[in-house]
């Protein structure tokens, strides 16, 4: 049974806070992908429009948004998420998560986007 805790950042107040989603709502988000856009009555934010950004998962691996599927991989990054560069041209070999969402994903980040801008998009 799954549980997340949902980070929702709205960048018009600049605000985050935290909704923690158990089992019925948050079988409702499983399988999406970063990126995609869902209605924020699935998790009791009635009249939003959310936008999945990331996530991570029970170790603290982050979910990368070019790594198809929700398993774990080995990727060379040379940039954020999951590797921030000390210095120029640096590059690591990192374990990160791929971008959908299953039942590994314990932290889900999302951004408020506002009802005319996620009609212009789809």
């Amino acid at each position: 049974m799954p549980e997340f805790k949902i980070v929702v950042s709205d960048p018009k107040t600049g605000r985050a806070k935290q909704v923690e989603v158990k089992d019925p709502q948050a079988q409702a988000l499983i399988g999406l992908r970063i990126g995609d856009v869902f209605d924020g009555s699935l998790i009791g934010l009635k009249g939003l429009k959310l936008k999945i950004t990331g996530g991570s998962d029970r170790a603290g691996f982050p979910m990368h948004p070019t790594i198809p599927g929700g398993g774990k991989r080995q990727i060379l990054l040379s940039s954020p998420p999951g590797f921030h560069p000390r210095r120029e041209g640096e590059r690591r070999r990192k374990t990160v998560r791929g971008n959908m969402i299953t039942e590994d994903i314990v932290q889900i980040n999302v951004v408020v986007v506002h009802e005319e801008e996620a009609s212009a998009k789809q």
